[in-house]
């Protein structure tokens, strides 16, 4: 009796009968793997290119946002499904003869438009997702410039410590050999060790940071242990300048002033759900009783309406509204902060462009000029050695300083293409 009651009860709803369902996107979903792709980059040079498109495509931060996006996706799928109904099966009397059997469906109806609001809210999030994953891409190209110009300042310093210790060693011969010829004191040679062991320990520093460099900008893609032999690229092509005047029409756009102004439409979203929420829903009952005394099949209609009298979903709904001012409260902190930021990142990126001009077009062949001058003249027996040690160190410093700027402004170019979301050219010089 019970298998011509259940569908005669889905039919009189007008409810088709499957056996089984599936829901749309289901064939879709996949298990994903546990950890990213890791890359390991070829033992061979290095371009800025190719570290970008590695970095890109195998950063774990990176990958955790993709999947969260793709997770959001199923949100929304679920946020847009009916609920189901359930299915109620009673027994009145275990006499045969006496036995009622009722079989009923209920069907929640949701009202207030919630099922609207909870579409919207999940499209709101997949937003969100979707501009997180476009700061951590900023954040990503953003960190593999500087990485990278960090590790080619680096290869120079390291050079530079190179030469360094070489030019000291011959120094130190020079001083030895006045010395042994009578010409100056034994002292001078003394101070040539002492600066040439200076050096050597520079040397030292510089291997270890064009290590630690290297390790910072290979962990990018994922590998700890880098094989590439050495970067190459253009340390002296300065970054473009921009117009400042651009720039603040170009950060409207900022992925993560984006990010702020979309998580203001997810919480407002989010309180409108929770607004559809103090409209109680309907419940809407159907079945068939069939009653063995009587012989005959009933039909149940009802319907069920919750009573809003004490929980109106008051608290959740105040919750939601604070947390939208919260929103907005960051998004105009956002506003500020990226606006101090682009102003000291472009301030950076024009003092280190003029720091690098004067130091290429000045102090260098100035400081060049006099080394080589205290050189020959200390060889000479013109000069004292102490003259070569000042001209020495003043070189090093000019070349180390002129190192510096060209970082500095690399990583103020990098910072406002985090900010902005967008490249900064390079200027050849």
């Amino acid at each position: 009796m019970y298998r011509y009651l259940l569908p005669f009860t889905l039919v009189a709803l007008g409810l088709p009968v499957f056996a089984q369902t599936e829901l749309p996107g289901a064939s879709r979903i996949e298990s994903a793997p546990a950890t990213a792709n890791r890359v390991v980059e070829a033992a061979g040079p290095l371009t800025l290119q190719a570290a970008m498109s590695m970095a890109l495509g195998a950063n774990p931060e990176l990958s955790a946002a993709r999947y969260e996006l793709q997770a959001v996706e199923g949100a929304v799928l679920q946020a847009g499904i009916l609920p189901n109904p359930s299915l109620e099966l009673g027994v009145e009397d275990t006499r045969r003869e006496t036995r009622e059997t009722t079989v009923q469906l209920s069907q929640p109806i949701e009202l207030g438009g919630k099922r609207g609001a909870r579409v919207q809210a999940a499209e709101r999030g997949r937003d969100a997702a979707q501009a997180e994953l476009n700061a951590r891409h900023a954040d990503i190209r953003a960190a593999v410039i500087t990485t990278f110009f960090e590790v080619l300042a680096a290869q120079e310093r390291l050079s530079l410590a190179e030469n360094s210790a070489e030019l000291a060693k011959r120094a130190t011969n020079a001083a030895s050999r006045r010395v042994a010829a009578g010409k100056v004191s034994p002292v001078e040679e003394t101070k040539a060790r002492v600066a040439e062991s200076g050096i050597r320990f520079e040397l030292v520093q510089a291997r270890s940071e064009l290590a630690t460099a290297r390790k910072h900008l290979a962990a990018l893609w994922g590998n700890p242990s880098p094989r590439f032999v050495r970067a190459e690229g253009q340390l002296d092509a300065l970054p473009v300048l921009p117009e400042k005047t651009a720039l603040s029409v170009r950060l409207a756009t900022a992925p993560a002033l984006v990010r702020a102004r979309v998580e203001v439409d997810r919480r407002q979203a989010m309180a409108q759900v929770e607004r559809s929420r103090r409209i109680p829903d309907v419940t809407l009952n159907l079945g068939v009783k069939r009653s063995q005394e009587l012989g005959r099949n009933q039909a149940i209609v009802g319907v069920s309406i919750p009573l809003p009298l004490f929980d109106r979903n008051q608290g959740n709904i105040l919750e939601a509204l604070r947390r939208t001012d919260k929103a907005r409260d960051e998004l105009a902190f956002a506003e500020t902060r990226l606006h101090n930021e682009l102003a000291q990142a472009f301030e950076k990126l024009d003092v280190a462009r003029q720091e690098t001009d004067a130091l290429r077009q000045e102090v260098l062949p100035g400081a060049q000029s006099a080394y080589d001058a205290a050189t020959k003249g200390f060889e000479a027996g013109k000069f004292a050695f102490l003259d070569v040690l000042d001209a020495q160190r003043t070189l090093l410093q000019a070349k180390s300083q002129y190192l510096r700027a060209l970082t500095e402004a690399h990583r103020a170019a990098a910072e406002i293409e985090r900010i902005l979301g967008e490249p900064v050219q390079a200027n050849k010089q």
